[in-house]
Parts: structure tokens; sequence; C-alpha cells
């Protein structure tokens, strides 16, 4: 076909028609899955005509891949096509079919279709699809444009007939776990991406996906047929997948160009289109300006909630209305797609692993909270935060079953104000907050279910509030989250290595749940109009009173709530060098524990905020006020360790009984971090430094062993070199000499030594304690220094309560709060060489590990490690990584 010119215009002619009538339909997206199909056909009809006019061989077609492939286009999205090819077909070696294939591509650009596209034979899509789950996907809804259809329905039967479900479940929820990670596992992005983030369309695309490759339906109504949703819940995913199908559309259209996320400069106009008003009181349309704080003055270009102005409430900016719908429909989304890929999972592996009972109302299933019954939360009430006491206290416990997920999204309005003000609620509510651990992923989990909201309703009124200013990049209830979790995260030895003073201080603080609760309440005011610090500390007062907090906690929490911003603000904005400054901040926080307290909670908060905020620059100064501070109030500043002095001293005293010589210590003592001393007991640190302080920086490797201080096995000392596989090669020694390691403390030195100490038992050990000791430093030492392949794992014996209860393996790989090191949490049913198995997996990646916590819980472990390595910064290394340990585990 030479003149492509009638083409050209009559493509670019219907296309301009559809995009005006995207235009003009304002904010009702009802006709969106209408429009886009129609959109999908014209481009059909275009390539069709470019087809055939192009000559290919009678066996060729046309196919329509990924999300053209669904029969729906986004104005700016890429075609995506198939050249299907008969197997006998090679375009490198004919170059006849590779003109009219470079002839075809070439016109398809011509007329204006943004085309992507790919040219195999049913055989070469059938060789990828098996290497690689993106193409699989792609062309999971693949379908005809042009051409032979019985070529395709072919490769339809081929790519079926490889197709495993369960394996392509494992990596479709691996693959959405890394791109949540991605996007810090919230829909609440000030900027989010409304087809990648959390709660966004992908969401919804992988449970069809999976779906469709379990065979279970390829529609949301199919879903509802098997049995998979519920007729509500399809109303609801419909009603979601629309709005952010008409965002994204009108991204596009405004844009000019394939833009998916709603970045501040597109937002305003965006919300326009929707017909959110941008009027000032003035009647005259102006742009939204940023402004530092939404409780400050109404700006230019903002709108009352209602649609115009009011001098009673602060008023709303278009591009706030939108966004607040978005978030509401994102978290719907993200509920949702929980609920759906976990009824999935069920069918894909059905009655896999037995109910245990945890009280009247709560099974385990598999990790999993399960209520009783489906009407439980109607029948009784209380049990609605009972479940999430229950998630913290219960050991094993890692998330929320479909069947409890469903039944709290069903009954969320029976939490209305006689539910808040139920004494035994609020009574749950606080142990909540009291527990000693978890309750970072309580309130998290709280919020995505609404119950959060529901139960303390003012924080409802902040979730999806956006923050206009230059470095908070979550919405409110996000950024309160995430210092919560910064917070706990202080008491935690695996995270002490991140802000060492913040550790040192919390260790020594007796009553974390206060700095909870003043995390919860510190900004929860915002958006209202007024001081949010004043009406926080409002708020929290009566919350303190209705649950029973004693009235010296509660006036720490409201100061906490009150002065919150004042620390950053003193140390950041006027001189610490005039001592009038210094003392001025101390008579306002009175004393050492008060300070100590908006110290940890400022830290929290800065952190919160945004990645990129906090620097080294803006902790010297906050710690310098902290330190000049305490010492006009009388109190004694920590040296470089605080908590860590005491075990130092206790060392030394086990150090001056053994007679060994002064500052004998000191060598190892110089190459070792905080969190060294943080993780170690007194009596461990003295052992390590009479065993390691004449051999520090020798190249030959040291392996000590000790009859353990907890009475039962035997602990095992090691330090040399470090090396990627020095973990796995030590683990493999135990499994092969027969010793279970039930705890690991891993620690890299300054000086570039791995200094491990490992507690291992093993049913001879009681009886022949001192030849064993002998057998593993010589054995362990002659290992190291003799390096080979890494032995292959033992056959893994499990007890006959694991093979009755099994537990269901479980992986996760996040980056550390400064991205530069990535946590690993395993969990699975406990055998002998499993930590090998892990430790093989990470060693074959090179993967560096930097510390681990290894715990045996009966018969479940719950490892910890912290760990490093160039394959850790691209995704397909992640997902294959954490698919690996899966295998492990399962092996």
């Amino acid at each position: 076909m030479t003149d492509l010119a009638p083409v050209r215009e009559h493509y670019k002619a219907g296309k301009a028609a559809l995009l005006a009538s995207l235009a003009a339909s304002g904010a009702s997206s009802r006709g969106i899955h209408s429009l886009l199909q129609k959109l999908a056909r014209h481009t059909d009809a275009t390539l069709q005509t470019l087809w055939e006019h192009a000559g290919f061989p009678a066996a060729a077609c046309l196919v329509a891949a990924g999300g053209f492939g669904r029969g729906e286009l986004f104005p700016h999205s890429d075609v995506d096509v198939l050249l299907l090819l008969p197997d006998n077909a090679d375009v490198d070696a004919d170059p006849t079919l590779k003109a009219k294939v470079e002839r075809f591509i070439g016109a398809c650009w011509d007329v204006g279709l943004e085309i992507g596209s790919s040219v195999r034979t049913a055989s070469g899509c059938v060789e990828e699809a098996s290497k690689d789950v993106t193409v699989q996907t792609s062309l999971l809804e693949a379908r005809l444009v042009a051409g032979a259809k019985k070529n395709f329905l072919q490769l339809q039967k081929r790519l079926a007939a490889v197709l495993d479900p369960q394996a392509f479940y494992v990596a479709k929820t691996l693959e959405l776990r890394q791109r949540h990670n991605k996007f810090e596992n919230t829909p609440y992005s000030l900027e989010p991406n409304c087809k990648e983030s959390p709660g966004g369309l992908r969401d919804l695309q992988v449970i069809l996906w999976v779906a469709r490759a379990a065979g279970l339906g390829k529609s949301w109504d199919d879903l509802a047929r098997n049995g998979l949703a519920t007729a509500f819940e399809v109303r609801q995913i419909k009603a979601n997948e629309a709005l952010l199908s008409l965002i994204r559309a009108r991204l596009h259209l405004i844009a000019g160009r394939r833009e998916d996320r709603l970045v501040f400069d597109l937002q305003t106009a965006v919300a326009e289109s929707f017909g959110y008003s941008a009027e000032a009181d003035d009647g005259k349309r102006r742009a939204p300006t940023l402004g530092t704080d939404v409780s400050s003055l109404p700006p230019e270009g903002a709108v009352s909630p209602r649609g115009g102005p009011s001098a009673k409430r602060p008023l709303v900016r278009a591009s706030e209305a939108l966004m607040k719908r978005y978030y509401w429909a994102a978290k719907a989304v993200t509920q949702l797609n929980q609920i759906l890929l976990l009824n999935i999972e069920e069918r894909l592996n059905p009655n896999t692993y037995p109910l245990r009972p945890i009280n009247e109302r709560f099974y385990d299933k598999a990790g999993m909270l399960e209520v009783a019954s489906d009407d439980l939360y109607t029948r009784e009430p209380h049990a609605i935060l009972e479940t999430f006491l229950l998630y913290e206290t219960t050991i094993g416990i890692k998330g929320l079953s479909a069947r409890t997920l469903r039944a709290l999204y069903n009954v969320r309005g029976l939490m209305n104000s006689k539910f808040r003000s139920d004494p035994v609620n609020r009574d749950t509510f606080r142990r909540i907050l009291q527990q000693p651990e978890g309750i970072t992923h309580a309130m998290r989990l709280m919020n995505q279910t609404s119950v959060l909201g529901r139960y303390l309703w003012i924080f409802r009124k902040i979730v999806g509030q956006m923050q206009h200013d230059l470095f908070h990049v979550y919405t409110v209830d996000q950024h309160i989250l995430m210092v919560l979790r910064n917070v706990r995260r202080f008491f935690m030895a695996e995270h002490s290595h991140e802000y060492p003073m913040c550790s040192q201080l919390a260790a020594g603080w007796d009553k974390p749940w206060i700095l909870y609760i003043a995390a919860l309440f510190h900004d929860i005011a915002k958006g209202r109009g007024g001081d949010h610090s004043e009406l926080g500390c409002r708020d929290v007062r009566i919350f303190c009173r209705q649950h029973g907090i004693s009235t010296e906690d509660s006036k720490l929490i409201e100061f906490l709530v009150g002065e919150h911003l004042s620390m950053s603000r003193i140390a950041q904005k006027e001189d610490l060098s005039d001592p009038e400054v210094i003392a001025a901040f101390a008579k306002r926080v009175g004393n050492e524990r008060y300070l100590t307290a908006l110290y940890l909670l400022t830290v929290a908060d800065i952190r919160g905020t945004s990645p990129k905020v906090w620097n080294a620059w803006k902790g010297k100064l906050l710690e310098d006020l902290y330190r000049y501070t305490l010492r006009v109030l009388g109190g004694r500043a920590p040296d470089a360790d605080a908590e860590v002095e005491a075990r130092k001293r206790e060392a030394l005293t086990t150090l001056a009984l053994h007679a060994e010589p002064f500052e004998a210590h000191k060598a190892l003592w110089d190459t070792l971090d905080v969190s060294y001393f943080m993780r170690h007991e007194a009596s461990d640190i003295a052992w390590h430094a009479r065993q390691l302080s004449r051999h520090v920086g020798k190249a030959k490797a040291i392996v000590r062993a000790r009859r353990s201080s907890a009475g039962e096995g035997m602990q095992v000392l090691v330090y040399t070199p470090d090396a990627p596989d020095l973990f796995a090669r030590i683990c493999g020694y135990f499994d092969e000499a027969g010793f279970s390691i039930l705890d690991a403390k891993i620690h890299t030195a300054k000086n570039g030594y791995a200094l491990d100490t490992f507690q291992v038992v093993s049913p001879t050990l009681a009886d022949h304690y001192r030849e064993l000791a002998a057998m593993v430093e010589a054995d362990l030492d002659r290992t190291i220094e003799e390096p080979g392949p890494l032995p292959p794992p033992g056959k893994g014996r499990v007890s006959r309560r694991v093979k009755s209860f099994p537990i269901a393996p479980r992986v996760d790989l996040r980056p550390d709060e400064k991205a530069q090191r990535w946590l690993l949490s395993v969990s699975a049913s406990d055998r002998v060489g499993l930590l090998y198995r892990i430790a093989r997996v990470l060693a074959r990646h090179r993967i560096n590990l930097q510390l681990a916590k290894v715990s045996t819980l009966g018969e479940r472990v719950e490892d910890t490690f912290l760990i490093d390595g160039p394959e850790l910064q691209h995704n397909k290394a992640q997902i294959a990584i954490e698919t690996e340990l899966l295998e492990a585990l399962n092996t």
C-alpha cells in the first residue's frame, strides 16, 4: 500500500471524535469501558486495513497482546501486537518476508499508531513464555486481529499446555509484592501511579490474570458465578475500576502523551475535567498554589468540600477533592485484591493446611487468622477489635484470611458511635496499642480494612488527606503510620544500625506505647483549620480519658502531640550556641523523660515525611540540641553508647576476673559498632574478647566452642575474614555434622571480619560435649580454611507434628529505611538443614549477610536477615531469589 494518507486521516478523525467524547463526559465513569473498547475497535480496523495490503503468508496472523489484547485501549497507550508467523518461517533467512514485516511496522507508525511489536512463531512464543512470566502474561489475553485463525488457535492451545496455574499464581503475587515495595506499599503517595501503584488498575488486572490461568473465569461476573466474589464485591470492583480507568484516560488526554502518574502539575486540570470547581471567593478562576500546611488559611483556588466557599470550614482545593476520591477507590481495590487473591489461592491449594483453633471465635489457617463463622462480627461485634489483638499476640499469624477480610469488609456499618463508646472495645484497643510487638502491622492492617478509621473516628477524617508542602510524600494517615513504624523500629535490635542513638535511648524507655499513641495523634487534626497541634492535644486528652490512661502518662502524651514540631523548628532555625535558646527549650520540656520522648518522636516524624528529607546534618542538629538541653536539665547525656556502656562495664568486670591484661579487649572493640553490643549479652562480649583479642586482623580463621549459657546446647564462635558464602559454608558444616541451629547472631566488623555466634544442639551433645566441641573447633576451622563447592543439603527430616500441622512457608524481601540494605524475613516449619538451604540461595546470588536474627518457636522458624548485594537492585533478581527461597522451604 503506497498511499497511507486516507488511512491516516480516517484513523486520526475517528480517534479525535472518541477523545472529544471522553473530554465531554464529565465526572461520570459509566461509559468509560465502552469508550476504551471503541478506541480498540477503531485501532483494530486500521490494523486490518494495513494487514490486508501487507502481503503476508496465508498462515500468518496479527495478534493483539498486553492491554490491547483485553479489547480496551487508553488514548496514548502502546498498541501491543504480535506478528505470528508459521513455524517454518524465518524472518532473518527470508529477505522478502523481512521486508514485508518492516514495511508493515513502518506503515503502522506512519498512520499514527503507537505500535509495540514483536515477531515470533508459535514455537518461539511458547519458548519465551516458558522463560519469562511477563511474556506469558502478555499472551494470556491475546486475541486475533487479522489473518489465519487456525495459527492463532494453535498458539493458544500450546500456551495453555505449558501454563502451570500454581506457578503462575506464585510468580504474579511475588511480582505484585515487588511492585508494591517499589511504591512503599501504600496507595497514598501524593503523586500516585494510577496504573502501577498499590490499589491501581494493575492490582485488578492481576486478579483476572491468575483467575484466567486457573480456569476460574475471565471477567468479574465469572468470578461471582464461580463463588470467588460476592455480588456486592463485584459491584464495588466495577465502580472503582471504572473510576480509575477514567482518571487514567483523562491523564492521557490532558498530558497529550502516555502519563499514568497523577503528578501535581496535572492534578488540578484532571480535577477540573471531573467538574470539581476551582473558584476563589471573588468568582475568578485561579490555579491552586502550594501551601505549607492544609490547615493554614485557604489558598487561592480552594473550594468548599460541598462545592462552594465556606467561612465555617477550611476550603478544599479541586485537586484535593479528586485525590480523596482516588485514594478511597485505591483503598477499596487494595482490600478487594487481598480478598480475591486469597480466595484464588485457596482454590489452587484446597484443604492443604488444617484449621487450628485459637479460641472459640478464631482459627489459625496456614498462618492466616480465620473467623469461625461468616456472621461472627454481626453476632459478636467485640470480635472485630479482638481480630487485631490476636493478630499481634498469636505466634505464627501473618495476616487475615479471605474469609476474615470479607467478614470485616461487610460489617463496616456496625462500627458506629455505640461500638466506639463500648468499654470492652476501648479496653481492647488500648491493649492493642500496649502490646510489645506487632503494633506497626496491626495499625496498618486496621487502616487497610477501614477498622481504624471506623473506631477512631477522627482518624477517618484524615484518610486520603493530602499535604501540600515540599517535603511530605504521603497522605496524612500514611505519614502517621510511617511515624508509628519509625518509633517501633527504635525498639528493635535489627534496626539499631539505622539510628544508633535513638536505639540506645529507646532501650532504656519503659513504656513504648506512650510514643505510639503520640505518633498516632501528632498530625490527626490536620485539615480542620487552626493549629493542628492544639487541636490534636484536645483529641488525645479525650482519648486518654476514655481509654483509662493514667494522668501522668496522659500529660506526657499530650505534651508530645502539642510540641511535636518545636524541637525540629529550634534545631533547624535557631542558634544552638546561644545559651538562652537552650535554656528556654529546657524550660519548655521540663525534664529528661519529656526531652527523650520528644527527641524520639521528632526523629521518627522527620523520617516519616519522605525518604529524602532526613540527612546527617539534621540528625546532628537534633542530637546537639538533645545533648545541650540534657546538660541544662542536669541529666547525663549518653556518650557514644548509652545503654551499651552498662554491658561494656559488665564485660570488663568479667574479663578482670579472668586476669586478662589491661585493655587487651581494645583492639577488638575498636572494630565493633553499636549494633554488636546491643545484640550480645555481656557474658558473650567478654567471651569474644578473651578468645579474639590476640587474633584481631589475622588471616587465620578462629573457631571456639563452649557450653551454652542458656543451659542447653553449645555456643560456637567464628571469627574470620568475611566472604559471600561464609554463612552458607558454616550452615552446611552444621547440617552435615548433624547439628541443628537454634540461633545465629551474625555480625560484620568494621575491618571486614565476620564475628558470628551460633547456638547449636545435637542429640548426643549432652553425653559427648568435650569430643563434639573439639570436633567442631577442628573441622569447622578446616571447612572455612579449605573452601570448595558448597555441599548439597541433607534430606531435611521433619517431625511428626510438622507433618500433621504444616506451616505455610512465607518469604518477604523489602528494603530497609535507607534503601541501602534489605530485610529478608522467612517463616516455615522447622527441620534439620533449613537454615543451610536458605544460606545456599543467598550464596548463589552473592548476597552479603550483615545481620541475622534466627528464632525457633517450637516447630516454627522465624528468621530475619539484613542483607545487601548488587542483585537486590533488580526486580527480576529479587523475584528469582524469593522464588528459590520458597522452593528451598518447600523441599
